[in-house]
């Protein structure tokens, strides 16, 4: 009972306060993968200056009555002003079916941008790993990255094909995986040197909770991890 007060509370705050606070953008191009399970969105967010980005940043999207949802933007620009976010639809939820509905020349309204707290280490080599969840912040860490070969890492995709996507589009050094075996067995063979590798993990819990146990009995202990545990 005292959670469904607290809820209406904070449903009626939102309603009343929240118009306000609302910031606004556009979208300028929707792009389903061929996956069918990641939908790419290019947007315009004229109010925000991108060069104080120096954290992987991330943004609390309005996507639905009294429902945010925040996404880590990757590949911006600041003279455009530009952004893109990459939004896993694999299930089902308020901010999937947000994103499915998103058209070019939609507006699109945010509360904040935020830092995630997770910024590339100064010399080490940087291992970004993570799900399609987290494709985003993995590829928004690399591009904070300098230069670019410090990064290293390895996502984990259901899909082959979506792998191959992430390929063909960004060019990335991420290994993409279809499997956590899969995943835990292609880092136990990298033999990354210990002192000289900082780590940041991303994803859903169960995952982030497995590899840095897996990291740790290895002898890492430069590591940053982030769950998304919605």
């Amino acid at each position: 009972m005292e959670t469904s007060i607290l809820q209406q509370i904070k449903n009626k705050a939102v309603k009343f306060i929240g118009p306000q606070l609302l910031l606004a953008g556009r979208v300028l191009e929707v792009r389903v993968w061929d996956s069918a399970t990641i939908i790419e969105i290019d947007l315009h967010l004229p109010l925000v200056d991108m060069r104080q980005w120096t954290e992987v940043p991330y943004i609390k999207f309005r996507v639905g009555d009294s429902c945010y949802r925040d996404y880590t933007p990757f590949g911006w620009d600041a003279d455009t002003a530009t952004c893109s976010l990459l939004i896993d639809i694999a299930h089902d939820g308020c901010g999937s079916r947000w994103a499915k509905q998103l058209c070019a020349g939609d507006a699109v309204q945010y509360i904040k941008i935020g830092d995630t707290r997770q910024s590339p280490h100064p010399t080490n080599l940087v291992v970004g790993l993570g799900d399609a969840s987290s494709l985003g912040h993995l590829l928004a860490l690399q591009q904070l990255t300098l230069p670019r070969i410090r990064f290293d890492g390895a996502v984990l995709l259901n899909d082959s094909r979506t792998g191959q996507l992430v390929k063909d589009y960004f060019h990335s050094p991420l290994n993409t995986l279809t499997s956590q075996y899969e995943l835990a067995a292609w880092l136990t063979e990298q033999g990354y040197c210990t002192p000289h590798t900082s780590f940041y993990l991303t994803g859903n819990r169960g995952l982030v909770v497995e590899l840095r146990s897996l990291l740790r009995n290895l002898g890492h202990s430069n590591i940053q991890a982030k769950g998304f545990w919605s």
